[in-house]
């Protein structure tokens, strides 16, 4: 698992680690049951602090992107909630949104982009 965090970014590192490891999961670099690195070793591994790392993963088992298993560590487990999924995806874009209104982003311009993304994810 190849994880780069930007020491120079304004967002937090959990964040960026736990956007990170959601990206592998949409890009089929990490699959439904495979072991995600300890917290100390993905501590160590990238320079971070164990704290942080153990943050980034508690955000994804509440998020319903993995689970803790006590012989196995931190698994890949996708919950498949999808109505739970679109109404969090909806509150989400809502925000991404108003920001595009507010900086003059056309409907087909963000059309664009969202085309653009989800096919990188389908496609690799």
């Amino acid at each position: 698992m190849i994880v780069k965090i930007d020491f120079n970014s304004d967002e937090a590192f959990y964040i960026q680690l736990r956007n990170q490891i959601i990206f592998g999961i949409a890009n089929a670099e990490f699959r439904e049951g495979d072991n995600l690195p300890s917290v100390r070793e993905l501590a160590e591994d990238i320079g971070i602090n164990m704290h942080t790392v153990n943050k980034a993963y508690t955000m994804l088992k509440q998020e319903g992107y993995v689970k803790l298993d006590r012989r196995k560590g931190t698994v890949v487990a996708i919950d498949a909630d999808k109505i739970k999924a679109l109404e969090e995806l909806t509150n989400n874009m809502k925000v991404v949104l108003a920001k595009a209104v507010c900086k003059n982003i056309s409907c087909e311009e963000i059309h664009e982009i969202v085309n653009k993304i989800f096919y990188d994810f389908i496609n690799g």
